[in-house]
């Protein structure tokens, strides 16, 4: 696991970054770089952890048959489901002779897209696609083939790491012969200590987001939770948002629905829409509360004191976040112990409470209410007067 501590450079105009005070786990096996380099942009510390690895099949007897199969009895339809496999299933054919082949004999077959990248694949190759749904969605794809008949259709589908089980089934009940074409596949990363690590900070709360770019890498990660041990932790930190499960589409999100996880997603399936997105997302989950004069806001490992960020220890953001979660009620030092540590007596609550009052540089912000503990000096609206 690799991390980004670059101090994020503050808006003057806005405050800080959208994102300084997160940190956000990434992964993604491809693009994984251009993804974390658009967090940082935004303030993000990046932990990158890749839940998967891309394994391509140029030397895969299935992808060949597949091939030669299509030359000796051309498709009526060929679905290109992504720019990088379609390439890639070129690709592998110039290296077994075939690729000339199979571009003649798809100029007779009928070219879906997924998306503009699949689109983008196609005319590379010298095609031309019929059409590509403006939803980049594989469903709009099926129900468009539905809706126009395909009994008795040869199909190819370009596959993108995993079966499409449901996609393929649907069109041979509708009469369909189906031919799937399995460009690479998709296995556990070969070094699993980074992505353990991620694991394991998501599920202890150091986490502020996990960014998802695929289903695969999604279900990798669960997977790996499960054969390490981790879950059950990482789902009960999941469920409360804790990290905050950010994709890049529904799809993605797919295999953490299933685990009833609340996630998002953009609009638009990019990965700059993704970016953007979670730089609304997280700040808008830090409300603004009024405390002794002052405006405050918790970021993930900072507060924001008046548009300022302080930068807190672990420890200090935990005893924050407590006296946050209660704002204005008195919390007894019994009930701040957990935040320090097993270890910690109340004579270290008294200690970490100074440390908190120097590091936000506003000591009235946190209040000593004598013999009872310390309480957040939240300023409450006066009650309206009485009506007559």
């Amino acid at each position: 696991m690799t991390a980004a501590a670059r101090p994020a450079a503050p808006d003057h105009r806005t405050g800080p970054a959208p994102l300084a005070g997160y940190t956000v786990g990434v992964t993604a096996a491809r693009r994984a770089e251009e993804l974390a380099a658009m967090l940082r942009r935004k303030g993000a510390d990046v932990v990158c952890a890749p839940a998967l690895r891309i394994v391509p099949l140029s030397d895969d007897r299935a992808l060949a048959a597949a091939s030669r199969d299509l030359i000796d009895h051309p498709a009526d339809v060929v679905v290109a489901t992504t720019g990088i496999g379609f390439r890639g299933w070129l690709e592998a054919c110039e290296t077994w002779g075939l690729a000339e082949a199979l571009t003649r004999a798809m100029r007779t077959a009928r070219l879906l897209a997924r998306g503009p990248k699949a689109k983008g694949a196609i005319r590379a190759a010298g095609l031309t696609e019929e059409w590509s749904p403006p939803s980049e969605s594989s469903a709009e794809v099926l129900d468009r083939l539905l809706r126009d008949g395909v009994e008795g259709l040869r199909i190819a589908v370009q596959l993108h790491g995993e079966p499409l089980p449901d996609f393929c089934a649907a069109l041979r009940m509708a009469g369909a012969d189906v031919v799937g074409v399995p460009v690479y596949r998709w296995t556990a990363p070969a070094d699993t200590a980074p992505l353990d690590r991620l694991i394991d900070a998501a599920a202890s709360g150091d986490i502020d987001a996990l960014a998802f770019t695929s289903a695969p890498a999604a279900a990798g990660l669960l997977q790996r939770a499960r054969a390490t041990g981790a879950h059950r932790p990482l789902l009960r930190a999941l469920h409360q948002a804790r990290p905050l499960a950010a994709c890049v589409g529904p799809v993605t999100a797919a295999p953490l629905l299933d685990q009833d996880v609340p996630a998002l997603w953009p609009a638009r399936g990019r990965i700059g829409a993704l970016v953007r997105h979670l730089a609304e997302e997280l700040p808008r989950r830090a409300p603004a509360l009024p405390v002794a004069g002052h405006t405050l806001r918790l970021r993930g490992r900072a507060a924001e004191v008046d548009g300022a960020l302080r930068p807190l220890s672990p420890a200090l953001m935990r005893l924050l976040r407590e006296l946050a979660a209660r704002p204005g009620r008195v919390r007894p030092r019994e009930e701040l112990l957990a935040a320090l540590g097993p270890d910690a007596d109340t004579h270290a609550v008294e200690t970490a409470v100074a440390r908190l009052r120097t590091a936000l540089g506003r000591p009235r912000m946190i209040q000593t209410v004598v013999k009872r503990g310390y309480r957040l000096a939240l300023e409450t609206a006066p009650c309206p007067p009485p009506q007559t």
